[in-house]
């Protein structure tokens, strides 16, 4: 709220003015009226010094605008604002009401389904299991998938980078992109630089459908399109990423990242693995899992337990509850159970940056020490990780200073340069 500096520097008090008004004044016989009129200018000044506590002629008080600090986890994940503005007028991401009550949400959910397209089956999503079966056809060294859930116009610089990383490092990889926005004519223009280049991307309007089919998510879905699902605050398209990203690895197998991922090394020496966001640092043990990354073979029954979490215990008003926090509770119940052969990677692998430090490694080092420790870090990410995941959420309006760490890993990973001539960053 924008504060007037009337708020500050009020007129003068209403009982220095009743002072004033009730003042016997000088005898006239004593005192000319010039005089009196001086004295009373003289007792004004006055008045007004001692209200406001500064000289007349001080500078008013502001505000300083807000600034992005460190916020706690439960305040980060309650903070949809600038999402919400980035996407308001997003056909793909049909944002929900607040301050609502569940009945009404349901009201509002069933109104406004027909808008919500990536639902319902359509002429691009109808060829989506014949399209997708064809671009694997032809030889990938790796499968690799990522979900857009959103406009091209929000698809940036940065998605744009994850995609050259991911082909720095993987140039025989096929990249199948799960969007019904970028499989559009923009969005072949946006990937252009890279088909163009001889790598194997596309993107494809998911057919939720048929990647249900099958799975527990099968009946979810159907009461999803019947309007019997509260779809809960969070934005219902997080909540379908997260859904999806498990079942077209449950469908097809391959490796799946999210576009705020930086890749750093090859993924091929990795199976049926999924990466640490935070341990215990007396035992060594997992404290919890993230979904930004993930690695398995189709028909993983890990996979499966995921799928089918997600459909008994969906709540679209809990953050983060249908994707880090469901991986962990699903790991953390099946692990060591005959068959579900997976492993857990330390934080470094993906996660080697915690979303409340990542503004570090957006800056520019102002001092020799700083250099050094980015040196260091840059020699201690190529060694033992596989990618960077940028928390988007804390880090998208943070900007890529020259000289940093990111600055680095984009002149190191990218594919193509598409990246650099966009940046306007000078090399390092």
């Amino acid at each position: 709220m924008l504060v007037s500096s009337r708020h500050f520097f009020p007129s003068l008090n209403p009982t220095v003015r009743r002072q004033f008004h009730h003042r016997t004044p000088p005898l006239p016989t004593i005192v000319s009226l010039a005089t009196l009129l001086l004295l009373l200018t003289i007792l004004l000044a006055s008045a007004n010094f001692s209200i406001h506590g500064s000289p007349a002629h001080a500078q008013p008080r502001r505000l300083k605008p807000f600034q992005r600090t460190h916020q706690s986890f439960l305040q980060v994940e309650q903070e949809l604002g600038g999402w919400q503005s980035k996407h308001a007028t997003d056909p793909h991401c049909l944002l929900p009401p607040f301050n609502v009550s569940a009945e009404e949400r349901m009201s509002w959910f069933r109104r406004n389904l027909p808008t919500f397209k990536i639902i319902h089956p359509g002429r691009l999503s109808r060829r989506f299991a014949k399209a997708a079966s064809e671009f694997f056809s032809r030889g990938c060294e790796i499968r690799f998938f990522m979900t857009w859930i959103s406009s091209t116009e929000s698809f940036g610089q940065r998605e744009l980078f994850s995609l050259e990383s991911l082909f720095k490092q993987h140039p025989f990889a096929c990249l199948l992109i799960l969007s019904r926005s970028m499989d559009s004519g923009r969005g072949r223009r946006i990937l252009k630089p890279l088909s163009a280049s001889g790598y194997r991307v596309t993107a494809l309007a998911p057919d939720l459908q048929f990647l249900f089919n099958g799975t527990p998510a099968e009946l979810w879905f159907k009461e999803l399109r019947k309007g019997n699902v509260d779809p809960g605050e969070i934005p219902l398209a997080q909540n379908l990423s997260n859904l999806l990203r498990i079942a077209v690895l449950y469908k097809f197998g391959g490796v799946y990242v999210d576009t705020d991922v930086i890749i750093l090394r090859s993924f091929s020496s990795l199976r049926n693995s999924i990466g640490a966001q935070s341990m215990i640092a007396e035992t060594g043990e997992w404290r919890r899992l993230n979904n930004a990354v993930l690695v398995f073979d189709e028909n993983h029954p890990l996979l499966f337990k995921f799928i089918q979490e997600f459909s008994l215990t969906f709540d679209g008003n809990k953050w983060g509850h249908n994707g880090p926090y469901l991986v962990s509770r699903v790991a953390s119940r099946v692990a060591g159970r005959p068959g579900f052969n997976f492993t857990v990677l330390p934080p470094m692998a993906f996660y080697p940056v915690d979303w409340s430090r990542i503004g570090g490694y957006f800056r520019q080092p102002a001092t020799p020490a700083a250099s050094k420790w980015v040196e260091a870090k840059l020699v201690h990410l190529h060694r033992e990780t596989y990618a960077v995941h940028l928390w988007n959420r804390q880090s998208n309006r943070i900007a890529i200073e020259n000289g940093s760490i990111i600055h680095r890993l984009i002149f190191d990973h990218s594919a193509v340069g598409g990246i650099l001539k966009l940046s306007g960053l000078s090399p390092p």
